[in-house]
């Protein structure tokens, strides 16, 4: 059994006991929120403290580029092979007869 699954069930398991003990669920409306109007939305927790300096290594930038150039140039000089491809042979009535492979 997964741990979905367990999980599901304990829930369900501790909602039954909730009922029984006379417990009851309410209905929320869609949308509904615990926030009061005139009170500004609570801000969402932000990490505090200092930022790390961040290390700027040019030489390593430097030889990732020069290696994306030298990619590029390669793959650019490269002209695609051109491949055979599957063409319908059709009769004098338009009808389909075949599949022919032709070179073009």
């Amino acid at each position: 059994m997964s741990h979905k699954d367990l999980q599901r069930q304990r829930i369900k398991r501790q909602t039954d006991e909730f009922l029984a003990r006379g417990g009851r669920i309410r209905r929320v409306e869609s949308g509904t929120t615990g926030e009061t109007d005139n009170k500004p939305r609570q801000r969402a927790m932000v990490f505090e403290g200092t930022r790390a300096p961040r290390t700027y290594v040019p030489e390593v930038i430097a030889a990732v580029e020069a290696r994306r150039k030298l990619k590029r140039k390669a793959t650019s000089s490269r002209r695609p092979q051109r491949r055979p491809r599957r063409k319908m042979v059709y009769d004098d009535f338009g009808e389909p007869l075949r599949w022919e492979w032709v070179d073009e």
